[in-house]
């Protein structure tokens, strides 16, 4: 009776195996090859890091294949699209070239490319003291403050912020922000992106005084109205100018002719006439 059941559970065992190795083939045979290529497109991507303004060339560049149901809109599969135009956004290696990043062909590279429409870059000379110790990098914005005298006179010397949340374009010949920690550099001129009624202002108070300029944070937007200053106001010795305040004019008067004093009148009956005689 023992032989006959241990005969029974070895055949069961076995047949009970033998379905599960017949299932597994079965669905390794059933599902997709790990050997079967995914679809890819060539898309070109850059070898190295590259800056804002620089030309692509050919050493620049590299195509590899890129999944083709995730290829970015705007990328290039051809090196005789890109190579020659210049950059207006910096990559990164290995990041793809879209179009956005690219100047249009025959733009040229460097710093025109660069320039939006509407815009123009004005480039004014600096020291240590004007370019904020050499924190005023490219990509950073800034307040212009001008100091002028109008008239000669030193109590007529005015600072005033002229300009507000311009965007640094360069500083010297670098138009990319140093990418070490934003580590500062020395430079003695900054280019600024401003518009053509800026570039007047700009350059007029370069020109008839001294400019200031004044890092700001980038988050913040606002473009405060400021009334500018004197030296008599800075050193308190001098009242702040008030607004005049118009007061009404009194009422004019008329002079008003005093009535005459009464005098002793007679009254003179000649007839069918009466008449007033004043008596003097």
């Amino acid at each position: 009776m023992a032989r006959i059941r241990l005969f029974l559970v070895l055949v069961l065992a076995l047949t009970a195996g033998g379905a599960f190795a017949y299932g597994t083939y079965r669905y390794i045979q059933q599902a997709p090859g790990r050997g079967e290529a995914m679809a890819t497109r060539p898309v070109i991507v850059a070898a190295v890091n590259l800056d804002l303004g620089a030309e692509l060339r050919p050493e620049d560049i590299r195509i590899i294949e890129w999944p083709a149901t995730n290829v970015p809109a705007t990328a290039f599969a051809s090196a005789d699209e890109v190579v020659g135009r210049g950059l207006i956004l910096g990559v990164v290696a290995n990041e793809p070239i879209l179009s956005n990043k690219l100047a249009a062909k025959g733009a040229g590279s460097g710093l025109p490319p660069v320039i939006p429409d509407g815009k123009r870059a004005l480039s004014v000379r600096v020291n240590d003291v004007v370019g904020v110790a050499g924190y005023v990098l490219p990509g950073t914005f800034v307040d212009v403050v001008a100091t002028v005298n109008p008239t000669q006179q030193h109590t007529d010397v005015t600072s005033k912020v002229v300009l507000t949340n311009v965007l640094v374009l360069a500083a010297g010949t670098k138009i990319e922000r140093d990418t070490d920690g934003g580590k500062p550099i020395s430079v003695s001129v900054v280019t600024l992106l401003v518009d053509p009624i800026e570039v007047e202002r700009l350059t007029l108070a370069s020109t008839e005084g001294k400019i200031q300029l004044a890092l700001r944070n980038p988050l913040d937007k606002a473009t405060p109205v400021t009334p500018g200053i004197r030296p008599g106001a800075l050193m308190g010795s001098a009242p702040a100018a008030r607004p005049a305040v118009s007061r009404p004019r009194p009422a004019a008067q008329v002079a008003v002719a005093a009535p005459p004093a009464s005098l002793p009148t007679v009254e003179m009956i000649r007839g069918d006439k009466r008449a007033q005689e004043v008596v003097r």
